[in-house]
């Protein structure tokens, strides 16, 4: 049974430089039909669950007009959310004001997620994502009459970053206080401007200094660190993200997403086209219970805590230890094991990747 949703709105007003989301320029007509299909897909797969969490990304959702917002939230009337627990709704500045705020706030979105990615000049126009700290500062500020639960992204390790400009984003994003702060490093995907413009990476060195940078900057500043990139006030944990990394099910509704239902993992057609004639043409990986074993490791080593050996044996009715083969990955201190958790240990948390190729395909069988 699945009692989280995360619904994809591919548009945007601009692309940014590093996206390689699913997402195509906002045209009003073409929204209309997308949202229509999306309408479709709801009804043709939605069980009637009550819902404790849903999530709307993209794209950007908050570029969407006023009529086919309303229409958006048309669907959204579609699901059970008397006892919602998080409804995430993701905005970019430019699209944040009294209107979008207040249609929010009466269809029950309880929390914001904000891209500012960085306030240097030069970083903006690299990841084109230019906009004032006024600007930024104003809405916001404004964000806040209508919220209490906000969070706020940065991109970091761009070209020609350094440690002091990272203080200078950090400092800037914490004066708001969100509740929640997620920090992801600058990935070149193929496909992205970035990487057809053969934008050389940051040294590794440098990177791996700025996570940890922000790891001490942040629980400095009485942020927990979740998971290897989320960092939440106390009583502000992303439950909605908790569920992908707890191995929990999900729907995902749209182009391109991604969903965890009845043993299958699926992801829709990445073709809007495609999308709007109602042909999902889902890629579909069926789940057996070793591979979900996989995946419960993969995800759940990606939390600073890990995964709980009682909660795994009362899945699975097996210990971890007897499925994978860790005691290696822990005489290198790559994993630890305590009475209650295996995790990776904060200081490798930076080679958790590399960690935690370790569990694909390597159940005992």
């Amino acid at each position: 049974m699945a009692n989280s949703i995360y619904i994809h709105i591919p548009f945007c007003k601009s692309i940014c430089s590093y996206c390689d989301f699913c997402k195509v320029f906002y045209n009003e007509e073409i929204a209309s039909k997308y949202l229509d299909s999306l309408k479709k897909e709801v009804i043709d797969n939605y069980k009637n669950e009550e819902l404790n969490t849903l999530y709307i990304g993209g794209g950007t959702p908050s570029s969407l007009s006023i009529n086919n917002l309303n229409k958006l939230f048309e669907i959204v009337k579609l699901f059970r959310l008397d006892n919602i627990k998080e409804f995430t709704f993701e905005c970019n500045i430019q699209d944040i004001n009294k209107e979008l705020l207040n249609i929010l706030k009466s269809n029950k979105v309880n929390r914001l997620s904000i891209g500012i990615e960085t306030i240097n000049k030069e970083g903006q126009e690299l990841l084109n994502r230019v906009y004032s700290k006024e600007d930024i500062t104003s809405k916001i500020n404004l964000a806040r009459e209508y919220f209490d639960n906000i969070n706020l992204d940065i991109i970091y390790a761009y070209k020609d970053e350094t440690i002091e400009v990272l203080k200078e984003d950090l400092d800037f994003i914490t004066s708001f206080k969100p509740e929640h702060i997620s920090c992801y490093s600058l990935i070149l995907e193929e496909h992205t401007k970035l990487f057809i413009d053969n934008i050389e990476p940051i040294d590794e060195d440098l990177d791996s200094d700025m996570y940890y940078y922000i790891r001490d900057y942040l629980k400095d500043m009485s942020y927990n660190h979740i998971e290897v990139s989320n960092f939440a006030k106390k009583g502000y944990e992303p439950i909605h993200n908790l569920v992908y990394w707890n191995n929990e099910e999900y729907y995902g509704f749209g182009v391109g997403a991604s969903g965890y239902i009845d043993n299958k993992r699926y992801s829709n057609t990445r073709n809007i086209n495609k999308y709007i004639n109602s042909d999902l043409n889902r890629d579909i990986e069926l789940i057996d219970d070793n591979k979900k074993m996989e995946y419960e490791m993969i995800l759940g080593l990606r939390k600073i805590d890990g995964v709980n050996k009682k909660d795994f044996y009362n899945k699975y009715n097996k210990n971890i230890k007897d499925v994978f083969k860790i005691d290696k990955l822990i005489d290198d201190g790559l994993l630890i094991e305590d009475n209650n958790n295996i995790y990776i240990p904060e200081d490798k948390l930076y080679i958790s990747n590399s960690i935690l190729v370790n569990f694909i395909g390597g159940v005992n069988e």
